[in-house]
């Protein structure tokens, strides 16, 4: 891991690059702002937006137009995209949709907006020269701390042939002017399988090929089941267990081969395999900060680099919890730590929620059975199938589950039923039904506090009651099992 939570000691600034770039006319400039944040999405707004909440004056330098991946490649189009389709909206339509979700986002981190709250915003290339001085442009700038925010890029995979394929990923996808008639989604993880079921309800045939043995093969193996009969219900193809080992193109027909001798055709190839972090033109090397074998920015538990200047990290680049609302948490937690305004702040990132926004949605926090099984052997079990959910029984929805696993709280055992260490929900609504346990994680309360409480009926939520209830007593016949030691049921 990086240096600890402790101040960094400042040594003596280095003199511009010299040499090749001698013929360049650099402005050195004092940054006056108490705080440089290179990167502006998620995790670098955060940031900044921290600093200035604590009365600092920050300035943020940004390639692109501040709003970053999420607001332009990510989250809001893509979720665009998934309304759009689950309205059964045209493409033209669902494209519509999506330039307007993105407009009126990008317009709340906009540099004018950003300029009103007391951000400063740059626009350039940053790139360390020393551990304390950052060029941009055709100025050299000296702050006093700095925190990386520069993110990630969707990873091609070395497969030969590939490239030549012009793959889309999703930086790339939501550019499209016309829907492709059939597509071959290379990732069955949550990007792959959200725009696999979007581009499906948009009409196009599509076709996902997952190496691992099942789809989302990071969630509960139960969830990945429900998810599976639901695409095959849509005519949605599935190929798991499946590896590309060469891609090519024929009469105008991309083709994936499989190792196994298989193959899968396509109009078009998505890539969704996933992201690596963002660090090539920043000169890390130059300012003594670490990366891993991921090619991550080595980072403590305070998000501070092994640089010995003031130099922290956020987000993606970190290579930790690749997610929108994490990388806003860790830019809070990096710009407190850079200011040192109050004792150090660590970040925990045990209670963020997931959520993979098919239909149904996959959302989930904590630990799944299967790591309980290895961390917490004596946690027992509740779960509740949706069709014993009167909300999903009316309303036809019916293929889902909420499971949630709870142990021994220190001294008091499995008194009120223990404590929330995960939970697992597959449901039309389960993005929104998750934070009522991750809020149970985050504060310790008793499991047996959520079956107390009234929940509205009749709503999806009272399933997650109907659930705790098994912990204290039982409901509708059912009580908590033991955790899954054996994998029997995974």
């Amino acid at each position: 891991m990086g240096s600890g939570c402790q101040g960094h000691g400042r040594g003596r600034k280095a003199a511009p690059p010299s040499g090749p770039r001698d013929d360049i006319r650099f402005e050195r400039a004092t940054v006056s702002r108490e705080l440089l944040v290179i990167g502006g999405g998620s995790a670098g707004l955060s940031a900044a937006r921290t600093a200035v909440a604590a009365g600092a004056r920050p300035t943020l330098v940004t390639e692109g137009p501040p709003g970053g991946d999420c607001t332009f490649t990510g989250c809001v189009p893509s979720k665009a995209l998934i309304e759009a389709a689950a309205r059964g909206e045209d493409f033209t339509a669902a494209m519509r949709r999506v330039r307007g979700a993105v407009d009126t986002v990008a317009a709340t981190e906009n540099e004018a907006a950003l300029t009103g709250e007391g951000i400063e915003v740059v626009r350039g290339r940053a790139m360390f020269l020393s551990p304390y001085e950052v060029e941009v442009g055709t100025r050299v700038l000296t702050p006093d701390r700095v925190v990386i925010a520069t993110g990630s890029a969707p990873l091609l995979p070395p497969v030969p042939g590939l490239r030549g394929l012009d793959p889309l990923t999703s930086d790339t996808v939501f550019s499209l002017r016309r829907r492709p008639r059939s597509l071959a989604v290379l990732g069955g993880g949550a990007i792959g399988c959200e725009l696999a079921q979007a581009f499906a309800r948009l009409g196009t045939a599509v076709t996902v090929v997952e190496a691992a043995g099942r789809l989302l093969p990071n969630e509960d193996p139960e969830a990945s089941g429900v998810l599976a009969a639901r695409f095959a219900a849509e005519g949605i193809g599935v190929r798991t267990g499946a590896e590309v080992s060469g891609a090519s193109r024929t009469d105008g027909t991309a083709v994936l081969e499989l190792a196994d001798g298989g193959r899968v055709e396509a109009e078009r190839v998505l890539v969704a395999v996933g992201r690596r972090p963002t660090t090539g033109s920043l000169r890390l090397a130059a300012a003594q900060v670490d990366l891993d074998r991921r090619g991550a920015v080595v980072t403590s538990a305070c998000l501070a680099t092994t640089s010995p200047s003031r130099v922290y990290a956020a987000g993606d680049v970190t290579g930790r919890v690749a997610l929108t609302h994490a990388a806003h948490l860790m830019g809070r937690v990096a710009a407190r730590n850079a200011l040192r305004r109050g004792p150090p702040a660590r970040l925990d990132d045990s209670v963020i929620p997931r959520v993979t926004f098919t239909d149904p949605e996959v959302a989930h926090v904590g630990v799944t059975e299967r790591e309980a099984a290895r961390t917490h052997p004596r946690a027992r079990v509740a779960y509740l199938p949706l069709n014993e959910v009167d909300r999903a029984v009316v309303t036809g929805r019916t293929d889902g589950f909420v499971k949630i696993i709870a142990g021994p709280r220190r001294l008091l055992g499995d008194t009120g039923g223990g404590r929330v260490l995960g939970a697992t929900i597959v449901s039309e609504r389960a993005g929104e039904m998750v934070h009522e346990l991750a809020l149970a994680m985050r504060t310790g309360m008793f499991t047996g506090r959520l079956a107390q409480t009234v929940h509205a009926y009749p709503t999806y939520a009272v399933g997650v009651q109907q659930a705790a209830a098994q912990f204290v007593g039982g409901y509708g016949g059912r009580v908590a099992r033991p955790v899954d030691q054996d994998g029997s049921r995974l």
